[in-house]
């Protein structure tokens, strides 16, 4: 690993201590131009896409990553593996999205029926349907795992960067250039202008645990928040004047990171009242961000390939603190999962389930969580436990 330190004593190799680093980098074996990662179920198998049609793989927390065979040379700007770590899709240039359902070790491409540059892909709850977003306002859609594209009308021929489904296929936002802001109610039927206040880019956008609350991040600095739905969207101070690419909120609405330019990353631990700094050692721009399964172990990616990992939650700069590990010890598995989700170790424990209004939805015992259920996102506590939520998600 690049960066890290290695000591021999009395003849053992001691690796360094996580804990007590912030970002440290890794060897991704790649130059090119990372633009986006995804670990889909937990902090240990993962994918990052980039430039040059290059799509790495590691499957022991970023020791190792290997680069997948994908067919093509166009630069890929967006990968989304919905549910779990097989089946996968990852978006770029010229119109090019990519499929694989083995992993990685195949990736076939589809016809989206458009030429146009695409940024984003999103499979909110499964593999079957999805969205695309891109350049001149595209924005195209899937329900039946990427067979067929369907065209849809957003309003915009302004750059499209991102798009997120935060809990359903139904309710999502698509954010762009010039401010641009976009949301649909109906699963894209129609997409209604939002009021962004800004005419700098918005470059991606975040709702952590409902459609309700999100962030909005872009050009010089630029941070929105929403606590409506996007009725009103406010601007936060980021203390940066660089651009910030991408935005995460791994658990909950309060805790979160945005990563730029300039190896900028900054977190917040209020829901954006403050962003504090955090140290990288890099000042090679970073394109996203993503913390798989709580708030302190996440990767950054970024140009010439760079790929960081933090194990403590990066860290803080000037002397402020960083909260404990967010959800309780336990975990779920599977998660997402389609009947019910078992916590391996806890199964003859009681735990209360919440929807994302915070309403109590039962008590289930830890051999058949959220069995009987509908699909959506539920926010586990142990009854014995004063810790914070474990945040689960039901699929069809």
């Amino acid at each position: 690993m690049k960066g890290s330190r290695l000591f021999w004593v009395a003849g053992f190799l001691l690796t360094p201590l996580w804990t007590s680093a912030g970002w440290v980098p890794q060897n991704s074996g790649n130059t090119q131009r990372i633009t986006s990662v995804c670990f889909p179920v937990n902090a240990s198998t993962g994918y990052a896409a980039g430039w040059g049609g290059k799509i790495l793989k590691t499957m022991n927390g970023g020791a190792v990553w290997d680069t997948l065979h994908t067919g093509t040379i166009q630069d890929l700007f967006s990968v989304h593996f919905p549910v779990d770590a097989a089946t996968g899709y990852a978006a770029g240039r010229n119109g090019v999205l990519l499929k694989t359902v083995n992993e990685g070790a195949v990736w076939d491409t589809l016809h989206t029926g458009t030429a146009e540059i695409l940024n984003s892909v999103q499979f909110p709850v499964d593999a079957t349907t999805g969205y695309v977003v891109g350049a001149a306002g595209t924005i195209r859609k899937s329900t039946n795992g990427g067979a067929a594209w369907v065209a849809q009308s957003s309003g915009t021929t302004n750059y499209l960067y991102a798009v997120y489904f935060p809990v359903n296929a139904t309710t999502g936002y698509a954010t762009g250039a010039a401010g641009t802001i976009r949301k649909s109610t109906n699963g894209g039927t129609a997409w209604v202008t939002q009021t962004s206040g800004t005419v700098n880019d918005l470059r991606s956008v975040h709702f952590p645990v409902d459609a309700t609350t999100g962030y909005a991040v872009g050009g010089t600095g630029t941070i929105f928040k929403t606590t409506n739905g996007g009725t009103a969207w406010v601007a936060q101070t980021s203390g940066t004047a660089y651009d910030l690419i991408g935005v995460h909120f791994p658990v909950n609405a309060l805790t979160g990171y945005v990563v730029g330019w300039n190896g900028t990353i900054r977190t917040t631990t209020n829901g954006g009242t403050g962003w504090v700094p955090q140290a990288t050692g890099t000042t090679q721009n970073l394109s996203a961000v993503q913390f798989p399964v709580d708030a302190l172990t996440g990767y950054a990616v970024g140009w010439n390939g760079t790929i960081l990992k933090t194990m403590n939650g990066g860290g803080v700069e000037g002397g402020a603190s960083q909260t404990g590990p967010v959800g309780p010890a336990v975990k779920a598995t599977p998660n997402p999962f389609a009947s019910y989700t078992i916590l391996p170790g806890h199964e003859a424990e009681r735990f209360s389930l919440y929807d994302v209004s915070g309403r109590k939805v039962g008590i289930f015992q830890g051999d058949r969580v959220g069995e009987g259920l509908s699909p959506g996102v539920y926010f586990l506590r142990s009854s014995a436990s004063k810790d914070k939520p474990l945040r689960i998600v039901k699929v069809r």
